[in-house]
């Protein structure tokens, strides 16, 4: 395939490299006309051709397919999920990508091509890339620094196909366990959610993909847990707990898009909300970058929000807001704007601004550039003109990846109990039970590949190996007798299966039992988008299961596939053991054979508390002091097992705490130390963590609140000296005006295992006046060992 550049011999300043993106933008804005302008605001939905050749636009149930012939000779800004909207052979999507590029460059008259994005929440999700286990397991992990890496190999993967933004990480801060889409989130605190999701920005753009951060903002707050749901959070609530992810990714991060959040907070739609998309992400925080629309968002302010009586006002509400860019594909950005600009009903400057940040943006990834290629590397050097020697060519599960994946899933299993039965010592009969026992995609997230789109592709192979826990527990106990019986089914209310169940458990001497969810989308799954619960009591029948398996008197070792953190019912405190997996990719399963048998230690700490009881939701950790139990209400919101908890098969001691300033002023930090020995008879790792009680404020505080973090990994007997500095910073939060502030008076530093198990304590006082802080504050402790 011969792919010419159709502006050779052109010179333009907007081509030259010596000026700064933002003037070569700038250059180009003045040549364009509206219809060009407003072609670079919007995307088309497509899917790359299994041949290789161009891309053809998506069916989907909101919109007829645009017509691209139409489209194309004003340009196009994006291209929507050419490799995940069907199965396609890798090689053969990223040469259907570049021939599609092609032909949008040639058909525009400044050979400007599009900027192609797809869904990376678990993995680029892609017909055969690795499967990566969720976010809610890169909160487990407590490892910012892995999911670094993790999203590095990403990113890698997307860029040497031809892809340019990822749409992750979600910076969602879980408020009720039941809304489908916590397998998407890091976690139900603020602070593990904004330092690991600012690692996964950083991995993607290191490797040159724009990060999107989404949902901005206030998304997962939705009342009843269910999704696009109205939101009705004060402005405290918004503040210090569902923004503070996002500015420390905004500071810390650089990402170069934000996609904004589907509902509305207090009656106002985060797609119309000028003060959070413009006055807060770009005037306070200093976000450079694109706004991009969540698909369909910006239509939704008619159909759904009614704020706006036609498309063309709620294309005008949501570029005046701040959104720049409408996804997935053209509508409101279309011809209703083209008239409302022309007719002064939307002013062009709008348009303007808008348009200066993605051409910026194509800029900076050299979209503008005159030796621009529309090949990318994977093709590098190949011959293009047979598409059929290409199939198999590009490896998007690499050996590397997969080791990266089972590292991560390995660090993620979080042991929530065990009486001693775990490790198991080669027990001569297994009995292998439950509905998440031999079903492959059973340690798949919603938006897996092999899940979100592949099961609209039953006749298509997965692409990716993913053994079963029957699979993987055959190979890690050779010489056990393994039986595998269903039971049940993750969500069916036929009980016939249990009777069998029971009898397989009669004749081991262990059962293992797998039961948890099964992800899908808007109701096909028990876990994912619009696969809301009603109560967090285990999907159909499998409580009912799991009582008849304890009632035989074996030793009963659950294991947990899931999405959400469910009640268990009095396995909680009666099983065996109970092995914690929040979807953990396609390693999941050898993760957690390892973990059963002993090869790996475990040590995940749980993000999410595990719940003592199926109906006490809303509840997090994150919680004031009349959110607990008290003797006026009858119902008890005390965990299972709390936010941070986890054990391992050695022990840890905790001892001589030394604080160096009993006060310090509001502007001061504070210095604290104590020995951490590893007292078991074996290596393992222990996640410390930080938690700040503030026992008199001006404004009703949380209990406590994690402030840091920092996993150790120790020999047997080895010992180490963790040294922490605690910024006062740490302490702010929004005061009575509105205004971030750090108060006077006595503060408790709680040292613990979990936000359950405090080890030690240092109460301290600040001294001096309150001190008003902005978005610059202080956002981390310091930790060193040694």
């Amino acid at each position: 395939m011969n792919l010419v550049d159709p502006t050779a011999g052109r010179t333009a300043r907007w081509r030259d490299r010596a000026l700064s993106p933002e003037e070569r933008a700038d250059a180009l804005i003045a040549e364009m006309t509206l219809p060009e302008k407003l072609a670079q605001l919007v995307g088309v939905w497509v899917g790359a051709s299994e041949e290789g050749g161009d891309v053809a636009p998506h069916q989907h149930d909101m919109e007829e397919p645009p017509d691209l012939d139409g489209l194309l000779p004003t340009g196009l800004g994006q291209l929507t999920r050419p490799f995940g909207t069907a199965p396609v052979d890798p090689a053969l999507g990223a040469l259907s990508l570049a021939r599609s590029q092609q032909r949008i460059a040639a058909a525009n008259r400044f050979g400007i091509p599009a900027l192609a994005h797809e869904e990376c929440l678990a993995g680029f999700a892609a017909w055969g890339a690795t499967a990566y286990p969720v976010p809610l397991s890169w909160g487990a992990t407590f490892n910012p620094e892995l999911i670094r890496r993790m999203a590095g190999a990403i990113g890698r993967d997307m860029r040497a196909v031809g892809v340019h933004q990822g749409l992750a990480p979600v910076l969602d801060v879980v408020r009720d366990a039941r809304w489908g889409r916590v397998e998407e989130t890091i976690g139900e605190d603020p602070y593990l959610v904004g330092t690991v999701a600012t690692a996964y920005v950083q991995g993607l753009e290191s490797e040159g993909i724009v990060a999107t951060l989404k949902h901005f903002a206030g998304y997962s707050a939705s009342r009843a847990g269910r999704n696009l749901a109205p939101v009705g959070m004060g402005a405290r609530e918004r503040a210090d707990v569902i923004l503070p992810p996002f500015e420390m990714a905004v500071r810390e991060g650089r990402p170069r898009s934000v996609m904004h959040a589907y509902t509305d907070t207090d009656g106002v739609p985060s797609a119309a909300d000028e003060a959070l998309l413009t006055g807060l992400l770009r005037d306070t925080w200093g976000f450079r970058g694109t706004v991009v629309a969540d698909y369909f968002g910006i239509a939704f302010l008619k159909l759904l929000h009614g704020v706006a009586g036609d498309w063309a006002e709620a294309a005008g509400l949501a570029l005046a807001s701040g959104v720049d860019v409408e996804l997935p594909t053209v509508k409101t950005f279309g011809e209703p704007l083209l008239r409302a600009v022309e007719d002064g009903t939307v002013p062009a400057e709008l348009v303007d601004r808008a348009l200066r940040r993605v051409l910026v943006q194509k800029a900076q990834l050299g979209l503008l550039d005159e030796d621009w290629e529309a090949v990318p590397a994977a093709l590098a050097g190949l011959a293009l003109d047979d598409p059929r020697a290409l199939r198999g060519s590009v490896d998007l599960d690499r050996p590397e990846n997969r080791e990266l994946a089972r590292e991560i899933a390995e660090q993620a299993v979080v042991l929530l109990r065990n009486d001693g039965t775990l490790p198991l010592r080669s027990p001569r009969r297994i009995a292998l039970i439950g509905p998440n026992a031999d079903t492959p995609t059973a340690v798949l997230g919603c938006y897996a590949f092999p899940v979100h789109v592949g099961s609209q592709h039953p006749e298509v192979p997965v692409g990716i190996e993913l053994p079963t826990l029957r699979e993987t527990l055959a190979a890690e106990f050779p010489d056990s007798e393994i039986r595998t019986v269903a039971g049940a089914s993750v969500d069916g209310l036929d009980t016939s299966g249990i009777a069998q169940a029971v009898a397989a458990a009669g004749e081991a001497e262990v059962v293992v039992v797998a039961l948890g969810d099964r992800a899908g989308l808007f109701g096909r799954g028990t876990s994912g988008e619009g696969c809301d619960a009603e109560s967090l009591e285990l999907p159909g029948v499998q409580q009912q299961l799991l009582d008849a398996l304890l009632d035989t008197g074996k030793p009963v070792v659950l294991v947990l596939l899931a999405g959400r953190p469910y009640a268990l019912g009095r396995a909680a405190g009666g099983a065996a053991a109970v092995v914690q997996a929040f979807f953990p990719g396609e390693a999941g399963t050898e993760a957690v054979a390892a973990v059963l048998s002993g090869r790996t230690n475990p040590s995940g700490r749980l993000p999410v508390s595990i719940p003592a009881r199926p109906g006490v939701q809303p509840s997090t950790y994150l919680a004031a002091r009349l959110a607990g139990p008290s003797e006026v209400s009858s119902t008890d919101p005390t965990p299972a097992f709390g936010f941070g908890h986890g054990i391992g098969y050695t022990t840890f001691d905790w001892s001589d705490l030394e604080v160096a300033q009993q006060a310090v002023g509001t502007e001061g930090a504070v210095d604290l130390a104590f020995t951490l020995r590893n007292s078991g008879g074996r290596a393992g790792s222990e996640t410390v963590q930080l938690y700040l009680h503030d026992p008199v404020a001006s404004v009703v505080q949380p209990v406590q609140r994690l402030i840091g973090y920092r996993r150790i990994t120790l020999e047997a007997g080895e010992e180490t000296r963790v040294r922490v500095s605690v910024p006062a910073d740490l302490a702010s939060f929004t005061g009575k005006d509105g205004r971030r502030v750090v108060e006077p008076g006595e503060l408790e530093l709680r040292v613990a295992a979990s936000s359950t198990d405090v080890r030690l304590t240092a109460t301290v006082r600040l001294a001096g006046p309150a001190r008003v802080l902005d978005h610059t504050r202080r956002l981390h402790a310091e930790f060193r060992t040694g």
